[in-house]
């Protein structure tokens, strides 16, 4: 007999979601520019510049242009600079990416109960949330988490704390709504990445990958607001569990570290390969500890829920939770990763062709995170969200596939109804 699951009907849904992104875009290019401006040749810029050309990315949002006066010094800037300008343009990121998902959750600013956030490009006491926050309107009791130190893995971690908080006030009989924002301004730390690709002779191709964005999204439990008047919105999605691992020995592999003139990326030619191999086996971790994802002829979830909070019936969440013997649950639940579509952190193409071959999928299932590279929408920690539809309106879905898995970014679903949002969370620390 199969394993009981871990996680079983937890009441947590998405409400909202909204993202901000810059007014400028910069192309590829936009990185020679400088280079020419302010480094000589040499073999180690001349590759860099080269690999800038060819990742695929036609664009990254930036909160500048190749001629602000912050990346035009005749050094680069400090990070008291760096500093500033976070605070300056990318706060309002922030508070715009939030007022667009409390819209969607239909939620007033003192319907937030609390607040996790983080970014992995600016640190400060009291942190950017405690400005986001006020800027809101948000009540002083609002509880606030920043995290720190977790790099492009933070959307979800700020995901899965925002869940212990919110599960938490349902062990209370208190409602949560939990507004979780993830802000990074990361453009601005060109001219000191390539500082290091002159000075060092070094491969650095953090340069070419990231960009700025705020995401935000708001999770509630399933207990309603103690206003009659609030209407709450029906959930986008469904949060059915996660899953958190960190891969052995790789602590040199990916970084973002201080330094004078801001922080330095640390990414090692492995990363692909490891995040390759972790990939299937965090995948089947993640399916076996949430109830199964039953298929039904119309497509779509057994116990799927289809307006507002609500939790099952006693006889629903038992039929749930009860696993059929493992040929049915074969032919009658959602278990490969081919029956999903996927949002994965798009840290490079070879991530995503990766996960391809460890997985048996194809683009199409990975549609919205090429998408999201190509455009170099928000790469980074919040990229699962966007100005055009926070990725769940790209392209037509995958036939018969209603669930979705996220590993650093997120789900695509139906748009006909609520979706589930299966987690699967991989940390390369």
């Amino acid at each position: 007999m199969a394993s009981q699951p871990e996680f079983k009907n937890l009441g947590l849904s998405i409400l909202g979601i909204g993202s901000q992104y810059p007014p400028h875009s910069l192309k590829p290019e936009s990185v020679d520019v400088l280079s020419k401006r302010f480094y000589p040749e040499s073999p180690a810029m001349t590759k860099v510049l080269a690999i800038n050309r060819y990742t695929g990315i036609d664009q990254r949002s930036s909160i500048g242009t190749p001629d602000h006066p912050l990346v035009n010094q005749p050094n680069p800037p400090t990070i008291k600079q760096l500093h500033d300008i976070f605070m300056s343009e990318g706060v309002p990121l922030a508070v715009s990416a939030a007022r667009k998902a409390l819209a969607e959750a239909r939620l007033a600013p003192g319907d937030v109960t609390h607040m996790v956030s983080t970014t992995c490009t600016d640190s400060a006491n009291p942190g950017y949330d405690h400005f986001v926050a006020r800027e809101l309107g948000l009540g002083l009791g609002v509880e606030k988490v920043l995290l720190h130190g977790v790099g492009c893995s933070g959307g979800l971690a700020a995901l899965r704390t925002a869940a212990g908080l919110a599960l938490g006030h349902s062990r209370l009989g208190r409602p949560a709504r939990v507004l979780v924002v993830a802000l990074e301004v990361s453009t601005t730390f060109v001219r000191s990445e390539l500082d290091s690709v002159n000075e060092n002779q070094e491969t650095r191709i953090g340069v070419a990958l990231f960009s700025d964005c705020a995401g935000a999204l708001v999770l509630g439990n399933d207990i309603p607001l103690r206003k009659s008047e609030v209407v709450e919105a029906p959930p986008i999605y469904t949060l059915l569990g996660w899953h958190h691992n960190i891969i052995p020995d790789t602590d040199s592999d990916l970084g973002f570290d201080v330094d004078p003139m801001g922080w330095k990326v640390v990414l090692s030619p492995r990363v692909p390969g490891l995040a390759k191999t972790a990939l299937r086996p965090a995948f089947d971790a993640l399916l076996a500890s949430v109830p199964p994802l039953r298929k039904t002829r119309d497509g779509k979830r057994q116990d799927e829920p289809t307006e507002g909070l609500q939790q099952l019936s006693k006889a629903d969440s038992q039929k749930a939770t009860n696993h059929p013997d493992e040929e049915d649950h074969n032919q009658s639940s959602y278990s490969k990763p081919s029956d999903f579509d996927w949002a994965l952190h798009p840290g490079g193409a070879a991530i995503l062709t990766g996960a391809e071959s460890a997985l048996g999928i194809t683009p199409h299932h990975l549609r919205a995170s090429y998408d999201t590279l190509r455009r170099g929408r928000g790469v980074g920690e919040e990229e699962d969200h966007d100005d055009e539809g926070d990725n769940r309106d790209v392209d037509a879905r995958v036939d018969g596939a209603p669930n979705g898995v996220e590993v650093n970014g997120s789900e695509e679903g139906k748009e006909e109804q609520p979706r589930e949002y299966v987690v699967a969370y991989v940390s390369r620390d």
